[in-house]
């Protein structure tokens, strides 16, 4: 048998993999992260399979039903939100099934700040503008960042910034990230990016404190935070400039069409 892993997308249904779908139908077991996946996704599993919601249940739990679908020869969905890469809490339960031979695939999914920055039409890298995105999160009680990843040394880079699980920290983002951005830098809050209930707030370092509170928002929400998100003048990219030739594309020459 084998475990998989799946990214079920930042929310909405659709936004699943084909792969990861077609894992969910034909698996006798799905194990599923309930508070952050969709239930029309975990529907999709076969009839009589075993469907479980995750959220209630502790490691042991949850390899302890692996372990028994092993035992019975029942290939796994296990399926969480986004990205399994990203903050997915999957490497603890790879490394217990390691222990046990159990064999085990990752399929990849949407994370939640690409959806975001779809539902906003916005290019998070910017020629001249931001040409790096940084995935970070800040330090909570449960799990402090690593030396060298705080927001006060990543803030240097000016990138743009996708700050993960960290809407209770607002104001230590805002003392952080000031000094190189600026009170007027551009913030997004994106609450449940692609879910029915989502919200997206369009703010400042400054008052993005205040915006959320009057949203009343408190948990899942992502912080966006760069000059991508403001009205900026940049060039056009080299890319499909005219005078541009590469090895796709040679200066001077006609391209031809191709049916």
């Amino acid at each position: 048998m084998t475990v998989y892993f799946i990214g079920a997308g930042p929310g909405a249904p659709d936004l699943i993999t084909v792969r990861g779908l077609r894992l969910i139908e034909r698996c006798p077991v799905c194990l599923y992260a309930g508070s952050l996946v969709p239930e029309e996704i975990v529907k999709a599993a076969p009839e009589g399979a075993r469907v479980m919601d995750t959220a209630p249940m502790h490691l042991d739990e949850i390899i302890a039903e692996i372990e028994v679908a092993n035992g019975r020869g029942e290939d796994v969905a296990r399926v969480h939100s986004g990205d399994p890469s990203i903050y997915g809490a999957v490497a603890e339960q790879m490394r217990r099934l390691d222990a046990l031979g159990i064999d085990y695939e990752i399929v990849p999914g949407v994370p939640a700040f690409a959806a975001a920055a779809a539902k906003l039409t916005t290019e998070l890298t910017l020629p001249e503008i931001a040409q790096t995105v940084i995935v970070t999160r800040t330090g909570m009680k449960a799990s402090a960042m690593p030396e060298g990843e705080q927001l006060e040394i990543l803030g240097r880079s000016g990138a743009t910034l996708a700050i993960h699980l960290s809407i209770r920290n607002l104001v230590y983002i805002r003392e952080a990230l000031e000094p190189y951005y600026g009170a007027d830098c551009p913030v997004v809050i994106a609450y449940r990016a692609t879910w029915p209930d989502e919200l997206y707030i369009r703010t400042t370092l400054a008052g993005m404190k205040d915006a959320v509170r009057e949203a009343k928002i408190t948990r899942t929400a992502l912080v966006m935070v760069g000059k991508v998100f403001g009205e900026v003048e940049f060039r056009d990219s080299a890319l499909y400039d005219a005078a541009y030739a590469h090895v796709l594309r040679n200066r001077g020459k006609k391209q031809r069409a191709t049916s």
